[in-house]
């Protein structure tokens, strides 16, 4: 990581995305100070932990908007912070890990991650993926309509889904993942389609998405092990099946 500081001068406010609040979860101090700095000089408030636990319990009294987590830290690691927090909060969560490896970057995900950042990276790179993420998930643009189709209610300007009346515990990206799906239906698309539309990414890690399938199938279908949702097209990508029904519908 560039560990130069960016100049002092006077922060300016993200347009549309307001003075947001991060939690920043990092061990090592240099790489700390330094994502703090330009966090702050894009106009964030930014709360602090360097282990696990304190991460815990400011997550739990501080109610950040989005939370910078690395993936090894003291005591509680990284995947395990991010599963507790999946218990009770829906915050946006960027993985940032030094493991390079693809079932790392999977652990991550299926951890409840929305994104990840793999070290060593630019502060600025980190900036712009936080506010990517924010825009996403604040609701002060002009909301979408609401989509109702195949059991499904889901309203943009709450971010929340209801499946036959009961409401689905979504993170960041499995709302927006879902969200596509549902607005195209029986429509197929493929992985580097999906990491585009949804994710914004040009290019990535297409086991991001995989992942992110995955964890939805859990969460809106009867048995994920044989999805009548959200339906895999072999060579090809996935498809929502609107004339789908479960067997208990």
């Amino acid at each position: 990581m560039n560990s130069q500081r960016p100049q002092a001068t006077p922060a300016t406010r993200p347009p549309g995305l307001g003075n947001r609040r991060i939690l920043l979860v990092e061990d090592e101090q240099t790489i700390a100070d330094v994502v703090r700095d330009y966090l702050h000089q894009a106009g964030f408030q930014v709360d602090y932990a360097k282990d696990g636990f304190t991460a815990l319990q400011l997550a739990a009294s501080r109610s950040p908007d989005l939370i910078v987590l690395d993936r090894l830290l003291p005591g509680l690691d990284g995947v395990e912070v991010c599963r507790r927090i999946r218990q009770t909060m829906s915050v946006p969560v960027i993985m940032v890990t030094a493991l390079g490896t693809e079932d790392d970057r999977i652990l991550g995900l299926e951890s409840g991650a929305d994104d990840y950042v793999t070290k060593p990276f630019s502060p600025r790179e980190l900036v712009l993926r936080v506010k990517s993420v924010l825009r996403r998930s604040i609701k002060e643009f002009t909301p979408e309509p609401v989509v109702e189709t195949a059991g499904f209610h889901l309203d943009p300007a709450s971010r929340t889904v209801l499946h036959q009346g009961r409401q689905l515990p979504l993170t960041l990206r499995e709302f927006d993942l879902l969200a596509f799906f549902l607005r195209r239906p029986n429509q197929v698309f493929s992985r580097e389609e999906l990491i585009k539309a949804v994710w914004g990414w040009d290019f990535g890690d297409l086991s991001t998405v995989t992942v992110h399938v995955r964890r939805l199938r859990e969460k809106i279908e009867d048995d994920p092990n044989k999805p009548v949702l959200l339906k895999t097209v072999w060579g090809v990508g996935y498809r929502f099946e609107s004339g789908a029904r479960h067997a208990g519908a």
